[in-house]
C-alpha cells in the first residue's frame, strides 16, 4: 500500500501550477461522472452481444476502475500521498486490513452481481406462470434480495469481527425487543406477506370486508387500499382482512342479482312466476347460462314474496344496479299489462268475543280528520274503522 502512494507523487512534480492542478481534478472528477452516467449503456451492450453475467461484470469493472483511477489522480496532483502514508502509519493499517477490506469489497460486489442474477432467473421462471401475478414476483425479488443481502452482510462481519458468536447473540435479543415493542406492525406485515400469497383478491377486484365496499386499488405488506363507490379511498389493515370474512364479487368472473317481488294473495302465483321470468330471459344483461329462475320465497305480510334471480357477467357496481334498474321497470310493466296487483302493506284489525270494544267499519271519501283509524285501498277510498263501547246501564 506504501508503495501505492508513493508511486503517485510524480503527478504532483509533473503538474505544479495550481490552475493546471485544478483542470485535472475537474477532469478527473468528469471521468468518473462520465463512467456513472455510461456504465448502464456499456452493460446494455454487453449483454446483448453475450450474456447478462458478463454485462454486470464489465459494468462493475468500469464503475470500481473508474472510481480508482479518479482518487489516484486527485490525490496525486495534490500531493497528499505523504497524509495518506502517515494516517496509514498511525493507524496501523497493515497488509491484513487491506486484504480484509479487498476481500468484502469482492464480497459486496458479487453480492450485487448475485442479486441481478437472481433477479432475472425469477422472472423468467416466474414471468411464465399465469397464476403468479406481477405483484407477487416484486415481492418474491424483494424478499430474496434481503435474505441474501443479509447472508453476505454476515460474511463481511465474520471477515472483521473474530467474536461474531456474541454478536449475533445481541442482534437476537434486540430483535426479540423490538418485536415485542411492534407486535401489531408485525402482525401487520405477517398478514400482508399471507395475503399476497393467498390471493384472496387481485388489484380491481370489488371486495366486501366487513361493512367496507369497493374496488382494490392497491395491496401493500402493510395495508389494502379500496375505492368506494361514493368516490371515498379506504385503507384497512391487513390484519383486519385477515381475520375478517372478504365477499370477492368479481372472482368468477359472474355475479347473481335477486328481487324480490312481491304478488297479491289472490293472484294466480304460477303465472305472476311465469311472466317474471319471461321478463328476465328477454333482460340484455341477464346471462342464458345459468338461467334466470324464480322461486317463492314467503308469505309476505301483504303478499306471497318471489325471488327472482340472474346472473350478469364481469360484475360491477355500476353492471348490478342498471340490471337491477332495467328488471324491476320490465317486471312492473308487465304486471300492469298482465293485470297482476303487487298490493301495498295492509294490516287488518279485529277483536275479541267477551270485550266492550266493537269495530264498525264504513266506506266514503277522506276528507276530514275525525276517524279513529283509516287506511286507504286501491280505489281511492278511504275505510274508516270505529272503536266504540256499549253505554253502562
Amino acid at each position: 500500500m506504501s508503495a501505492l502512494l508513493t508511486g503517485l507523487d510524480w503527478l504532483s512534480r509533473a503538474v505544479e501550477p495550481t490552475e493546471l492542478r485544478f483542470a485535472v481534478t475537474v477532469a478527473a472528477v468528469g471521468l468518473l461522472l462520465v463512467a456513472l452516467l455510461g456504465y448502464r449503456r456499456v452493460q446494455r451492450w454487453v449483454t446483448e452481444r453475450s450474456r447478462p453475467l458478463y454485462g454486470d461484470i464489465v459494468a462493475f469493472t468500469l464503475l470500481t476502475g473508474a472510481c480508482l483511477l479518479s482518487l489516484a489522480i486527485v490525490v496525486g496532483v495534490w500531493g497528499q500521498t505523504s497524509e495518506l502514508q502517515s494516517i496509514y502509519a498511525e493507524r496501523g493499517l497493515g497488509g491484513e486490513v487491506v486484504a480484509r477490506a479487498i476481500v468484502s469489497f469482492i464480497l459486496l460486489v458479487a453480492t450485487y452481481i448475485f442479486v441481478r442474477f437472481l433477479k432475472r432467473v425469477l422472472d423468467e421462471v416466474l414471468g411464465s406462470a399465469t397464476a403468479v401475478t406481477d405483484h407477487q414476483r416484486e415481492i418474491t425479488h424483494r424478499i430474496t434480495q434481503v435474505l441474501v443481502w443479509s447472508v453476505s452482510l454476515v460474511v463481511v462481519l465474520g471477515v472483521w469481527i473474530d467474536d461474531l458468536g456474541g454478536l449475533l447473540v445481541g442482534a437476537g435479543f434486540l430483535g426479540i425487543v423490538v418485536g415485542m415493542a411492534a407486535r401489531q406492525t408485525l402482525g401487520t406485515v405477517l398478514a400482508g406477506f399471507v395475503l399476497m400469497f393467498a390471493r384472496p383478491f387481485e388489484i380491481g377486484d370489488w371486495i366486501v370486508v366487513e361493512d367496507e365496499e369497493g374496488l382494490v386499488t392497491d395491496i401493500s405488506i402493510v395495508n389494502t387500499r379500496i375505492k368506494s363507490f361514493d368516490g371515498e379511498y379506504i385503507m384497512i389493515p391487513n390484519d383486519v382482512i385477515a381475520s375478517s370474512t372478504v365477499t370477492n364479487r368479481s372472482r368468477r368472473g359472474r355475479l347473481r342479482v335477486e328481487i324480490d317481488v312481491g304478488v297479491d294473495y289472490d293472484a294466480d302465483v304460477e303465472r305472476a312466476a311465469d311472466i317474471v321470468e319471461g321478463v328476465l330471459s328477454d333482460l340484455d344483461r341477464a346471462l342464458d347460462a345459468p338461467a334466470p329462475q324464480v322461486v317463492s320465497k314467503e308469505f309476505g305480510d301483504s303478499s306471497i314474496v318471489l325471488g327472482a334471480r340472474f346472473w350478469i357477467d364481469k360484475p360491477s357496481a355500476r353492471r348490478r344496479w342498471k340490471a337491477r334498474t332495467a328488471a324491476i321497470n320490465a317486471i312492473k310493466r308487465e304486471f300492469e299489462e298482465a293485470g297482476v296487483d303487487i298490493p301495498y302493506p295492509q294490516r287488518e284489525l279485529s277483536s275479541r268475543e267477551r270485550t266492550d270494544v266493537r269495530l264498525e267499519t264504513t266506506r266514503g271519501t277522506v276528507d276530514g280528520d275525525d276517524s279513529n283509524s283509516e287506511s286507504e285501498d286501491g280505489n281511492g277510498e278511504s275505510r274508516e274503522y270505529r272503536m266504540s263501547q256499549p253505554e253502562d246501564h
